[in-house]
């Protein structure tokens, strides 16, 4: 029995399927040239290192936040594109289509799946970048890959912000209010914060209510439609795709430096 399975297997080695997708003529790899070879002719593969170190496999030293982060990610991604079905960014659905979604099976699955998910990655992406800075990995050479870890901290939280309004409820609309008000007191971007005074050259005023930060977010002077189908195309489309081209960079240079940092 255990010899017709072997040699099952190696039939299926030596099919035009395995072989066109490892590229190596000899079906999976068998040596450590082999899996070099795999991993650097593979799109997906090449953006990991052909060898790990020890103590990257550690969860002692690496806490799986990175991973857990992209996968989460991907559960978003899913989850987001079956509720886009469903939705309805403007005034008179919005809500109504939020609360359909809550009472339906198993779109109120998906929902709560994609609402806890987007807390968790947030606490995930946090404790990431606490690992990071505890173990020293932010040091020379790899401080450039620590900036696109903040660049990606950041608009993870945009994601969740701009989520936020979808709802369109009154925690929501009061909500995003609050942050789209603390846009207003951004330097040199808001009328309300610090050097918006100096954006003056005699009668013309570069910075006034209907050209600041927070007009820009709000696509308005105040929380409307208009706002939502902004939220909505940032959250669904312009966000997420940058984040993905941030990963892929940070991945790939995760590779470049040596795989995940050893300990000091």
């Amino acid at each position: 029995m255990l010899d017709k399975l072997k040699k099952l297997l190696e039939n299926i080695r030596q099919t035009q399927f395995v072989r066109s997708i490892f590229r190596m003529g000899g079906g999976f790899p068998r040596d450590v040239r082999q899996r070099m070879f795999v991993m650097l002719n593979n799109f997906f593969m090449h953006l990991h290192p052909v060898r790990i170190p020890k103590h990257a496999i550690k969860i002692k030293y690496t806490w799986c936040m990175g991973g857990l982060s992209f996968f989460i990610f991907l559960v978003l991604a899913v989850t987001g594109m079956l509720l886009m079905f469903y939705y309805r960014p403007t005034v008179e659905f919005a809500y109504g289509d939020v609360m359909d979604m809550n009472e339906q099976v198993p779109l109120g699955i998906m929902r709560e799946i994609h609402r806890w998910g987007a807390h968790l990655m947030i606490i995930t992406v946090w404790l990431h970048m606490f690992r990071v800075f505890m173990t020293g990995s932010y040091k020379p050479p790899r401080e450039f890959n620590w900036v696109i870890g903040v660049i990606l901290l950041l608009l993870t939280m945009l994601l969740s912000f701009t989520g936020y309004l979808l709802p369109w409820d009154q925690l929501a609309i009061w909500g995003i209010s609050v942050g789209s008000n603390m846009a207003a007191a951004s330097p040199f971007a808001g009328t309300e914060g610090p050097g918006a005074s100096l954006l003056k050259i005699g009668s013309i005023n570069f910075v006034h209510k209907g050209a600041d930060a927070r007009f820009v977010l709000i696509a308005g002077r105040f929380i409307g439609e208009a706002a939502l189908v902004r939220f909505y195309v940032l959250h669904c489309v312009v966000l997420p795709f940058t984040i993905m081209i941030f990963m892929a960079v940070h991945f790939w240079r995760v590779r470049k430096d040596g795989g995940i940092s050893k300990p000091l």
